[in-house]
């Protein structure tokens, strides 16, 4: 019997130094400077360059870990510790041990190691980062728990144990990483007043959608990141009212305006179900599946008659596609089968499905949100429009203008002012930074579109700002508009000039996800080579320490496709390439491991089903 066909491998093996899913930071790049550091990111396709696997969201896995690190050192993963960590054999190390006990995709493994503490957030969650911003990320997260109460009355039972958030150095490229039990998120949120919070909202719904529920493929993105940030949504208007709900929907409208107009209306990528075959899942990563998809449900939800009724639907489909991966199909037959038998056939029956899913662009219908919070912004926006500074001193004034708006409104400001089509001369550019202190401000949102509006007014004073933020940031979501507007600007030959710095300054192979997107994504005469381009990375100081020092023991087990076959043992960064000849199931190379060119990759199917 095929049942009774069991076996075990053991696998042995080294990472590279340029596995594409490890940043290993020095001492010196660190904010306490004390001692190197190590985190992960898995997502999209990086699992692949950590450890031997099926590096795809449609297999998941349960998985234990033993690490051992330098005394000095915290290690964390995805998963729940056991018990406390233990004496090794080297009296300077100790061992760590980890048990994820629910079945995730590779994507969702994820190690850090660092000298970090941690401040408790409630009884299942704490705030974890280096000591001069542990205060301030407990200030700024302090609503976790509130939030995590808030989601479960939404999706149902939290099933994770904790539900811990990791501040990470500056170099992270997302703002924020679901990996279970251990949230990543970057330390642009933080700003003393929780106004970038939501991003807190958004992973914590992760722990649903995505995490128990998962897209089956890259291309289905959308039932990951559509679903969470419409509920992401639903929890913030519930914690602050429903305006507010509706205003941080009019802040992704205007994101997502600003990612088709820079990707192009007729672009597939636009689409809420895109083709991959061929494409780097980096190189589809935008606003569109978060905010055309979250869009699409919130469209959804109003045909089959409201929040009510389509939060029952949610939390049932939640419970019947827990711990499976699907795809768009799969979710548009059982939402037409559920609300046929709920007696909402008529309602659904005009849903243009096609047009929703596979057009590109905006979405098909704009809905009609609440703009109580929004018009204030407009109104200040239109005061600059008809401002004239060579006929009228400045009227403007900080108190007046700001005072009763909060950040987020000061935001969605400023976005009005980056897309209005009338002149923004250096002149009015010095005048808004003047009134309103712009630059000053510890909001990093703030900071980013002053320095995009200083670049729109081609305000040669600020293009140092403009270098050193993305010099110092790595979150895709700002440089890669700031490098957008350089590359426009007369300022071109100084991104080149910055790009080259940046790549001969010792940054590691996982910042290179970025740069690698900017580069493709600007089509930039810029000597770099995506992917492939090979660093001087100056790791001697921290070689001796930390890359030969900590060592991970992974097993994996329950896999859907190959059940009790792998346990990996492998050592951490160090030079060995020993893998040849394998691949994952999509047919992507063990990027960091193996060459291409050694690889047998299956050809693509010739006859894949598109209609949906």
């Amino acid at each position: 019997k095929l049942e009774d066909l069991k076996a075990k491998i053991i696998i042995e093996y080294e990472t590279a130094p340029s596995a594409e899913s490890l940043q290993w930071l020095t001492k010196e790049q660190t904010h306490g400077k004390e001692y190197p550091y190590l985190f992960s990111q898995c997502q999209a396709i990086h699992a692949r360059s950590l450890l031997p696997c099926q590096d795809t969201p449609f297999v998941k896995t349960t998985y234990t870990a033993k690490v051992s690190a330098p005394r000095e050192l915290t290690v964390l993963m995805s998963a729940l510790q056991v018990g406390e960590p233990k004496p090794s054999a080297d009296p300077l190390y100790l061992t760590h041990e980890f048990n994820q006990k629910i079945a995730i995709p590779s994507y969702l493994i994820a190690i850090v190691a660092g000298n970090i503490q941690s401040k408790e957030l409630g009884p299942r969650s704490r705030v974890w980062s280096e000591r001069a911003f542990l205060e301030l990320a407990a200030t700024d997260f302090a609503d976790t728990e509130q939030m995590l109460a808030t989601a479960e009355k939404i999706c149902g039972d939290y099933v994770w144990g904790r539900y811990d958030i990791l501040v990470l150095p500056p170099s992270f490229p997302y703002g924020g990483m679901e990996n279970p039990c251990l949230t990543f998120v970057t330390p642009t949120l933080l700003t003393g007043d929780k106004s970038l919070a939501d991003v807190i909202a958004h992973e914590i719904t992760h722990s649903w959608t995505g995490n128990l529920v998962t897209n089956k493929n890259f291309e289905h993105f959308w039932l990951n990141e559509g679903f969470t940030r419409f509920i992401e949504r639903k929890i913030v208007g519930r914690l602050g009212g429903e305006a507010r709900r509706q205003f941080s929907s009019h802040l992704g409208w205007s994101e997502l305006i600003d990612c088709v107009k820079a990707l192009g209306p007729n672009n597939p990528l636009t689409q809420l179900v895109v083709d991959l075959r061929g494409v780097d899942p980096e190189d589809a990563f935008s606003r569109v599946p978060y905010e055309k998809g979250s869009n699409f449900l919130y469209f959804l939800e109003q045909k089959v008659g409201g929040a009510e009724i389509f939060e029952r639907f949610l939390k049932i489909y939640i419970a019947d596609f827990a711990h499976k991966s699907i795809d768009t199909e799969v979710f548009k037959t059982y939402f037409i089968d559920y609300f046929s038998r709920t007696g909402k056939h008529i309602e659904i029956s005009d849903i243009d499905w096609d047009s929703w899913l596979l057009t590109p662009g905006m979405p098909i219908i704009k809905p009609d949100y609440d703009t109580s919070l929004l018009d204030p912004c407009i109104a200040l926006k239109d005061r600059w429009d008809a401002w004239d500074p060579e006929k009228e001193p400045c009227p403007f004034e900080l108190k007046k203008d700001l005072g009763n708006l909060d950040p987020n409104q000061i935001v969605e400001f400023l976005n009005q002012l980056i897309a209005s089509e009338e002149p923004f001369t250096p002149a009015k550019a010095q005048a808004l930074n003047s009134t309103y202190k712009l630059k000053d401000s510890v909001n990093t949102e703030i900071l980013f579109r002053w320095i995009r509006l200083a670049c729109k007014a081609e305000l040669a004073d600020e293009l140092p700002l403009a270098l050193d933020f993305v010099t110092k940031h790595g979150r895709m979501k700002f440089i890669q508009p700031i490098y957008r507007d350089l590359h426009k600007w007369e300022a071109a030959p100084l991104l080149r000039q910055q790009l080259k710095y940046f790549l001969s300054h010792g940054r590691s192979p996982g910042e290179m996800i970025a740069f690698g997107i900017i580069q493709r994504r600007l089509h930039a005469d810029i000597e770099i080579q995506g992917m492939s381009i090979q660093p001087e990375i100056n790791t001697s100081k921290f070689q001796s320490y930390l890359q030969e020092s900590i060592s991970l023991v992974i097993s994996c087990w329950s896999w859907q496709l190959f059940p009790d076959i792998v346990n990996s043992n492998c050592v951490l960064c160090k030079n060995g390439i020993l893998f040849e000849g394998s691949v994952a199931t999509d047919g992507q190379p063990y990027n960091g491991m193996l060459s291409p060119k050694t690889i047998p990759v299956p050809p693509p199917d010739p006859n894949p089903t598109r209609s949906l």
